[in-house]
């Protein structure tokens, strides 16, 4: 099932990860005072990155474990609001994208100065610090993570490895925004593309701006 558009579309990523270190995580637990949560670490040599092409990058990155720490709607929320804010900073075109509750797809260009993996690095971070704190007690827009009423506090938000894969022709682009688009309805999270708001289809199909803009390739 096609599930998107034919106008525009094209592209594929490939990073690499720095360790980040966040410290004083408020868990929810009055015992625990600091909580690290790393944001990634140095990529085994033997996978390469290619960077320079001009082409575009379908970047899959997950929260650590694979836990649904982007299960609730303020967690995509924040989420897709740091997206924007680290697109319009780093200057890179993002020409799709779907939040899952555990993971997340890109479909970006590279970025004017940099890597598709410092756009992640920064994203990452960004993400994550909102995250933490969102959890403080007192914070004006209180987060709670999905799996916290399990008693489960993860030791991270990202897991440290990701998947970037270069796309550079229109066939292998359609096929990555179909792909993205049809991940909510796959998973059983909705029954249609349009029900899921944190993904790039309803720009596709210009039935509404959307959460974020879209750069469309031509």
């Amino acid at each position: 099932m096609l599930l998107t558009a034919e106008a525009k579309r094209d592209g594929v990523p490939q990073v690499r990860f720095f360790t980040w270190v966040l410290g004083s995580l408020l868990c929810g637990v009055p015992q625990v005072r600091f909580f690290t949560w790393v944001l990634g670490f140095g990529m085994p040599s033997e996978l390469k990155r290619y960077y320079g092409r001009g082409d575009l990058h379908f970047v899959t990155f997950s929260c650590y474990q694979r836990l649904p720490l982007l299960g609730t709607e303020s967690a995509r929320n924040v989420f897709v609001h740091e997206l924007e804010k680290v697109r319009n900073e780093m200057g890179f075109r993002l020409v799709g994208y779907v939040v899952m509750p555990e993971h997340v797809h890109l479909l970006m260009s590279e970025p004017r100065i940099g890597t598709p993996s410092t756009v992640l690095q920064k994203l990452k971070l960004r993400v994550s610090l909102k995250m933490r704190k969102g959890r403080e007690v007192g914070s004006a827009e209180r987060f709670r993570l999905p799996v916290e009423e399990e008693g489960v506090l993860p030791r991270a938000f990202w897991q440290a490895r990701f998947y970037d894969f270069n796309v550079n022709t229109i066939g292998k682009r359609r096929e990555k925004l179909s792909y993205m688009h049809a991940n909510p309805v796959v998973r059983g999270l909705v029954e249609h593309p349009e029900d899921w708001p944190w993904s790039s289809w309803s720009s596709y199909m210009g039935e509404e701006a959307g959460l974020i803009a879209i750069d469309f390739e031509q």
